[in-house]
C-alpha cells in the first residue's frame, strides 16, 4: 500500500495561547494523519509551551520562538522548516473539523487543475460558504480564506511588508503564474470570534453613506481602502 502523503501544518501565534490549544485539540482528532505541526511563536509576551497532553502523542509539533516580526514571517519561517508534500497555513483561532484535511486532500487529488484548496467555514453563527474559483472576481475582491491547502512545489512566500490582504496577495501572484484554486462546497471549520480576527470584518453596509461617515467606522474604512489600493498597485488591478 502507497504511503499517504505528509501535510505540513503551518501555525503562527502571537498572544493566544487559549485559542491554539483548542485548534490543536481539534487537528489531534483529524481522520487524515499524516501530519506534521509546526508553530512558530512570533514573540508573543510569554514564550508558548504546549503540553503533550494538549495533542495526540502520534503528531509531531514542533514550537519555534521569533522575535515579532509578523504572520507573514511567521509562515515563511514555517514553510522553511516543513517537509510535507502539501501546506496548510493555518491561524490559531481555527477549529478544524474532524474531516478537513481528508477532504481537502482527496480534492486535490482528484483535480490535478487545482494548486489549492480552500472551503466554507462558520464564523460565529454566520455561515461563509466557499465560492467557486473565478479569476476575475480574484482580480475584485479576495474571497478565499487564508485557511488553505496548498500543494508545496506552487507556494510562494508571503509578503512580510504588507499590513493586510496577505492571502489577497498570494492568490493573486499564484494566479499570475497560471495556478487556481479549487472551492470545496463544505463547511469544514469555524473560525473563534475575537478581538482583531477576522470576526472583526466590518458589514459591507458599513463601506457606502452615510454609515462610512461614523467616528469609530470611518477611520476603519479608510484603511481597508488603503489597503486595499496597495494590492490594487502591486498588482496592477483595474
Amino acid at each position: 500500500m502507497d504511503q499517504k502523503p505528509l501535510i505540513s501544518i503551518i501555525i503562527p501565534v502571537y498572544n493566544h495561547k487559549e485559542a491554539l490549544f483548542k485548534a490543536l485539540f481539534a487537528l489531534s482528532c483529524q481522520t487524515y494523519r499524516p501530519i506534521e505541526i509546526i508553530i512558530i511563536d512570533d514573540g508573543s509576551n510569554e514564550p508558548l509551551r504546549v503540553p503533550k497532553k494538549q495533542v495526540s502523542i502520534d503528531i509531531p509539533v514542533q514550537v519555534v520562538r521569533q522575535e515579532n516580526k509578523g504572520a507573514p514571517a511567521a509562515r515563511n519561517h514555517g514553510f522553511s522548516l516543513s517537509s510535507g508534500e502539501y501546506v496548510l497555513f493555518l491561524d490559531a483561532d481555527i477549529i478544524s473539523k474532524p474531516h478537513m484535511l481528508e477532504n481537502m486532500i482527496s480534492t486535490l487529488q482528484s483535480h490535478p487543475e487545482a494548486s489549492y484548496v480552500y472551503a466554507g467555514f462558520h464564523l460565529g453563527h454566520k455561515k461563509i460558504p466557499a465560492l467557486l474559483f473565478s479569476s476575475e472576481r480574484l482580480n475584485t475582491y479576495n474571497y478565499i480564506p487564508s485557511t488553505v491547502l496548498l500543494r508545496r512545489e506552487v507556494v510562494l512566500p508571503w509578503d512580510e511588508d504588507l499590513k493586510r490582504f496577505q492571502d489577497w496577495d498570494l492568490w493573486l501572484s499564484l494566479l499570475k503564474k497560471g495556478h487556481i484554486g479549487f472551492g470545496l462546497d463544505e463547511y469544514l471549520y469555524e473560525a473563534i470570534p475575537r478581538k482583531g480576527g477576522i470576526s472583526h470584518w466590518l458589514p459591507s453596509f458599513c463601506y457606502t453613506a452615510p454609515f462610512r461617515w461614523i467616528p469609530g467606522i470611518h477611520s476603519r474604512v479608510l484603511a481597508f481602502e488603503k489597503a486595499k489600493d496597495i494590492i490594487y498597485e502591486k498588482h496592477h488591478l483595474h
